[in-house]
């Protein structure tokens, strides 16, 4: 097997934005939690996608939170940037926010971390490319997202 190339982890990060339409609402005005986790699951899925270049599957999604509520008329603001590598998973962090835009007033709405693995054509993990944090900030989140990893894999002992 060939060793795969690292990459940096701005070369897959995405922000997306989208607006909350009635379909995504329910009776109070108020977006439906499971729209804002499949969107999230999407953005994330592709960033992981894009680092492979190679099928992904979300493997978990860490505790998500709803800090505050996405009315009708707003726009969701989503972005997406992986945060840590192991040898066969990769961790995604996506923030959202939420923008009122009339006033451009913005709030920090959930954040998440995804697991990916990719997988081959027989359905088996394979390895991922490393990512190289390059930043201050790349280099806390990738240390995190190491110290999430270690403690995702306690939990499951």
């Amino acid at each position: 097997m060939t060793k795969l190339k690292d990459k940096n982890a701005k070369d897959s990060e995405i922000e997306s934005t989208y607006l909350v339409l009635p379909e995504h609402t329910n009776a109070m005005g108020n977006i439906f939690g499971g729209t804002i986790m499949a969107w999230i699951d999407m953005i994330a899925s592709i960033v992981a996608f894009r680092h492979c270049r190679n099928i992904v599957v979300t493997a978990s999604m860490d505790d998500l939170s709803f800090l505050h509520p996405v009315k009708l008329g707003d726009l969701v603001i989503l972005k997406s940037k992986i945060n840590f590598t192991s040898k066969r998973s990769i961790e995604v962090g996506v923030k959202v926010v939420a923008e009122n835009p009339i006033t451009g007033e913005q709030k920090h709405t959930s954040s998440a971390y995804l697991i990916f693995v990719s997988l081959d054509k027989n359905g088996k993990a394979i390895e991922v490319p490393q990512i190289i944090p390059e930043s201050d900030c790349e280099k806390q989140r990738f240390e995190e997202g190491k110290t999430r990893r270690e403690n995702r894999l306690k939990k499951r002992k």
